[in-house]
């Protein structure tokens, strides 16, 4: 878990190295005097790290998830159906568009339930956005079966699972649009950012000219000179965070190494007392969370309390899960989804997840384990 941890000279270098290069920040343009394109550069490797055709980099995965509901044709009055448990994020990059959320309930995996989602498609339904919360999904096949036969077109939001497969393919390459994030507590960060993935060029082209206030980027042309087709924002990355990317993308493999190993541990210690979140035999989590649950409210307790002394404590369940469960967020979603997700809040009160971090050795997290199995 979380790439910060894993910041050292080598991002250092890189940053001072763009100095050195003639400072240009700027991702865009000033071809004549720049040697080199560091998002460029990034995006590339990620092209190929994800085996997808296109991806552009963009100021935060939140920008990342409103621009490709802007991409699949999502407007005003339209709706949007995402999952109850969730980040707040998703909601209101809906909202944003003038977009209507609806949100289903949770599986046993905690992620969104297809059964629940056929309930909710209707004719007002443009899109479906899967959360894969927390390393994984589920019934993602169950959720593509959906989306063929409705002909809807699925925003793969994959923020908290980047590196994790399902079916031998990296999630977020699964819908017509993913997305990711790359903010300071994500498994590879640059401060903020975000990614969008296709293999649609049409939508690339959209997303990639909205993201920049429409420009099309046309190499060699000044920017006052360049032309528009359409309006857009401005939700661009500096060279800086371009930059960054490139070292950290190169460190993925070892945190998911890391983070498996350490997954394992604490399995193999608390399987035998509690329920484990289930992982579908098709899917390889980022394994950066470990969830079991614990009804017991008083065992409960006891067993955050034994995470906190150890400086570990719990990562969104239950330490942020007014952010993370709709239930909660009255503010902006009608009185019908909040109490639709009751049965969500519920579930989530049970689980307790387990942040698994680069810098916790193996052996703490054995004697974590040890502990919270030890609790009566």
């Amino acid at each position: 878990m979380p790439g910060y941890e894993l910041i050292n000279s080598l991002e250092k270098k890189a940053l001072i190295n763009i100095f050195k290069e003639g400072s240009i920040l700027f991702a865009h343009g000033f071809d004549k005097i720049r040697k080199r394109y560091h998002v460029r550069e990034f995006e590339n490797l990620c092209k190929k790290y994800f085996n997808v055709k296109y991806c552009l980099m963009v100021s935060s995965g939140t920008a990342a998830i409103k621009i490709g509901l802007k991409s699949l044709n999502v407007k005003s009055g339209d709706e949007v159906i995402t999952q109850s448990f969730n980040f707040i994020a998703t909601v209101e990059a809906i909202l944003d568009i003038g977009a209507i959320p609806r949100m289903t309930s949770i599986d046993e995996s905690l992620n969104m339930c297809p059964i629940d989602l056929k309930k909710k498609i209707n004719k007002k339904t443009k899109a479906i956005n899967p959360v894969h919360m927390l390393s994984f999904l589920k019934n993602l096949k169950k959720i593509k079966k959906i989306e063929k036969k409705k002909k809807i077109k699925i925003l793969e939001d994959n923020c908290e699972s980047i590196g994790a497969k399902f079916n031998n393919k990296y999630l977020g390459v699964h819908g017509h649009v993913g997305v990711f994030s790359f903010d300071f507590g994500k498994i590879i960060t640059t401060g903020e950012g975000g990614l969008i993935l296709t293999n649609d060029k049409k939508t690339f082209d959209y997303c990639k000219q909205y993201h920049d206030h429409g420009h099309l980027n046309i190499p060699f042309l000044s920017r006052g000179n360049d032309k528009a087709k359409i309006y857009g924002f401005n939700y661009r990355v500096t060279e800086l965070q371009g930059a960054i990317g490139k070292v950290q993308l190169k460190k993925l493999k070892i945190l998911l190494n890391d983070n498996k190993k350490k997954f394992f541990t604490l399995k193999k210690i608390l399987e035998k007392k509690f329920l484990i979140r289930k992982v579908h035999k098709k899917s390889v989590p980022n394994y950066d969370t470990f969830i079991f649950f614990e009804k017991d409210t008083q065992r409960k307790a006891k067993i955050i309390k034994v995470l906190n002394k150890f400086k570990i404590g719990t990562k969104n369940l239950p330490d942020a899960i007014k952010w993370h469960c709709s239930y909660y967020w009255g503010h902006c979603l009608p009185k019908k989804e909040i109490i639709n997700s009751i049965s969500t809040k519920k579930k989530l009160e049970q689980a307790i997840a387990i942040p698994i971090n680069y810098k916790t050795n193996t052996l703490k997290y054995k004697k974590i384990a040890q502990k919270i199995l030890d609790i009566k």
